[in-house]
């Protein structure tokens, strides 16, 4: 598979949810070769704010260890610059966030899948980005 990783679907690899098996699943096989991840390079910020909420909350302790470990992982990073004017577009049109609208930006650009395990990128997007795909659907 050639695939967008959205920073929800990394870091569900990190975190005790019910996707966690999913996203380790994903990340070992990306690792073995079986899968080209690629993501823009405001992921492993993105990553890192998430991990960082997730231990305030007492959710997890040991994020910035869990990021480096994440990052292990790392998807190949594309400038996020260039995105930016279809990032804004798609985010006019739709009313979603921008950093949102970075992943399916870059999606577009290199004809491929978008992994996320965000329900709302999903239910709000999902008709309009045919290529988007939930983590939750994958084995």
């Amino acid at each position: 598979m050639r695939a967008v990783l959205d920073s929800s679907a990394g870091v569900a690899s990190v975190l005790p949810e019910p996707l966690k098996a999913k996203a380790v699943r994903l990340l070992n096989e990306y690792r073995k070769g079986l899968h080209e991840l690629h993501a823009p390079d405001i992921y492993p910020v993105e990553t890192l704010n998430a991990l960082a909420k997730a231990e305030r909350q007492k959710r997890i302790a040991g994020g910035f260890a869990l990021w480096r470990s994440l990052l292990a992982d790392c998807p190949h990073l594309h400038p996020h610059m260039p995105l930016l004017a279809r990032a804004y577009a798609i985010s006019s049109q739709t009313l979603n966030a921008v950093y949102d609208c970075v992943y399916i930006a870059l999606a577009e650009q290199e004809g491929c899948q978008l992994v996320t395990a965000d329900d709302k990128i999903v239910k709000n997007l999902q008709a309009r980005f045919p290529f988007i795909v939930p983590l939750a659907s994958l084995p």
